[in-house]
């Protein structure tokens, strides 16, 4: 039954104190061939408040009000209450949430009149935004190979469809493969992954590609054309056999991307002992013979003829794929955009990162926490022969919470500083540890009861925000605030750590141009709807997974790799996936809307 109500429009259109792209006037005009809508109003036409409000109800005799608009929902509590002082039904103050759908620029035009449509008619616009079908191929290219990847293409792989696993470095393991332990459990984070990175490797249904990077995404859903450049290792991985003689000869040295740069490696390595593929890679940018022609120490010692080619080219490849899971994950916070911490400048002050390298038993000191000391070539690097610290402090939300940095929470940094609080006490029983936070978030299963357990090991757990890291006498000294008992507090310690937040990976702005997925505030990729759709994206046969679209802890990205799996495989014996939204016409969805609303 078509809605007849006397309805109002409220324009909600702020985001930020800076007017959203959205051309309202286009909508305005748009929806006065509504009869039920009796007015519209604007953010700026009066002050918002129960008073104005109730007023235009009264006015023009409203039964029902929209408020539309990037997030609506921050007002509806305002206007649900006016509308209960009036004695009408809160119930009928409906939201039109552009945001929700990925509404953001003025080429979105077409969905906000879909939405708003779909608002005033009474129609859950899902059901009226329905695209066209195409036959789907049943390969699927899955982008990053981090956890939720390898978990999304062992799902795949196992219901008998091919997975091509593409990863932009030498190994697959992503993030996660760098820690020592996961919270709140402390199980060894290697026990959990490595297991799965051989799977990965084994499975037949799995075409494994590291080294390549995405250039060009074609074609429809269902029947994507995919360029790829697949970067040389200049070694032969069918017949490297993994002796290791290359790098013991190769004189040119790096710092270790794997171990946040703690410690050197060689210009042919393995990135880390459980790498798969478990063969050796050489890094073009520090090799002595490709930049000056003089060195071939690693060809000449490797006992395998022709398994080294130094002139060996990049190359490019293409795929024919039907669906796309993108699992691209994230970066840290460069702590040195925060020179208050003095990050890069005290030889002591880390980041998250290189602290998870120290107390791994695979990481540069053998799990042992140690100073930073200089090598012979002058390099800061951790050594297992420095001395031990004996007091630390961990500075929490270091490019997160913060206007000029990050608005948004990365959500895992308070449990791993927790994590790391514990471990350090471990490792080292005497020692001082203190903890500096803005807001304890332990939000997830077991983590309140975490937070308690460290409460309880005598670490001092300062709430407050801290305002600069400084050297003195040879200790590091920390300036900040306790918020508890309202004063400015200093300590001395030996070591800081930085718990740095997540920001979007150095890919995910390239990614969302060749694949067309809208990027969210903060830089995230943009799911479908945040609430009923959070792996799907508006391009129909492409979904997400993982931390490519926002801060999340190692189970949340987990399940959205087999979520997102779990769609592939749904298209997949459906024999069919779902055009882009986008390419569905505004006159189709308003005969849709026409058809639902007049069922009675």
């Amino acid at each position: 039954m078509r809605m007849t109500e006397a309805t109002g429009i409220f324009f909600y259109n702020p985001i930020n104190g800076i007017q959203d792209p959205i051309d309202y006037g286009e909508l305005s005009a748009y929806i006065k061939k509504y009869p039920a809508v009796k007015n519209m109003f604007y953010y700026d036409d009066f002050p918002w408040n129960e008073e104005n409000i109730l007023a235009k109800i009264r006015s023009c005799g409203l039964e029902r009000l929209i408020i539309a608009g990037s997030k609506p929902g921050i007002v509806k509590t305002l206007f649900a209450k006016v509308m209960a002082i009036e004695g009408k039904d809160p119930d009928k103050v409906i939201l039109a949430s552009f945001n929700e759908y990925g509404i953001r620029r003025k080429t979105d035009i077409n969905r906000a009149k879909s939405v708003l449509a779909c608002a005033i008619e009474g129609v859950p616009f899902e059901m009226a935004a329905m695209p066209d079908d195409l036959p789907v191929n049943p390969a699927t290219l899955i982008i990053g190979a981090g956890i939720a990847g390898i978990q999304a293409a062992i799902e795949i792989a196992n219901s008998n469809n091919l997975v091509y696993l593409v990863e932009k470095s030498g190994t697959i393991g992503g993030k996660m493969a760098t820690f020592d332990k996961t919270f709140p459990t402390l199980d060894c984070a290697a026990c959990i992954l490595t297991p799965k990175m051989v799977e990965v490797n084994q499975h037949t249904h799995i075409k494994l590609m590291t080294c390549c990077e995405i250039l060009e995404v074609a074609g429809d859903p269902g029947n994507f054309n995919v360029r790829i450049l697949k970067r040389t290792r200049r070694v032969n991985v069918a017949t490297c056999i993994g002796c290791g003689t290359c790098t013991e000869k190769c004189p040119a040295q790096a710092p270790s991307e794997f171990d946040a740069g703690t410690t050197m490696r060689k210009a042919i390595y393995i990135p880390f002992p459980q790498a798969v593929p478990n063969k050796y890679m050489i890094d073009a940018e520090s090799c002595i013979y490709i930049k000056n022609g003089k060195c071939k120490a690693c060809v000449k010692a490797c006992p395998v003829p022709d398994c080294i080619n130094l002139d060996e080219q990049d190359q490019e490849v293409t795929l024919q794929v039907g669906n796309i899971i993108v699992a691209a994950g994230y970066k840290v916070f460069d702590a040195k955009r925060m020179p208050q911490y003095g990050y890069g400048v005290f030889p002591n002050v880390l980041t998250s990162l290189e602290f998870e390298r120290l107390l791994n038993a695979s990481g540069p000191t053998g799990g042992n926490i140690t100073f930073r000391s200089q090598d012979k070539k002058g390099n800061w690097i951790f050594s297992p022969d420095s001395e031990k610290p004996e007091s630390l402090a961990i500075i929490h939300c270091i490019g997160s919470r913060d206007k000029n940095y990050n608005k948004f929470c990365s959500r895992v940094c308070c449990m791993y500083s927790l994590k790391f609080a514990h471990l350090i006490l471990d490792k080292l029983p005497e020692a001082r540890v203190y903890e500096y936070f803005i807001d304890m978030r332990s939000f997830g299963k077991g983590y309140e009861e975490f937070y308690e357990r460290i409460k309880e090991e005598g670490v001092s757990i300062i709430r407050g925000k801290t305002a600069k890291v400084e050297e003195k006498n040879g200790k590091l000294q920390i300036r900040g605030e306790d918020i508890l008992l309202s004063k400015i507090i200093e300590n001395s310690v030996d070591m800081v750590i930085l718990s740095v937040g997540l920001e979007p990976s150095e890919d995910t702005e390239n990614l969302c141009r060749i694949l067309k997925i809208p990027q969210s505030e903060g830089g995230w990729m943009e799911e479908a709807n945040y609430n009923t759709d959070p792996t799907g994206t508006i391009k129909g046969g492409i979904m997400i997974a993982g931390t490519c679209q926002g801060p999340k802890d190692i189970p949340d990205t987990v399940a959205q790799g087999s979520a997102a799996a779990a769609r592939v495989i749904r298209n997949i014996l459906n024999g069919k996936v779902s055009k882009d939204i986008d390419t569905i016409p505004l006159e189709k969805i308003e005969n849709r809307i026409h058809e639902l609303s007049s069922i009675k």
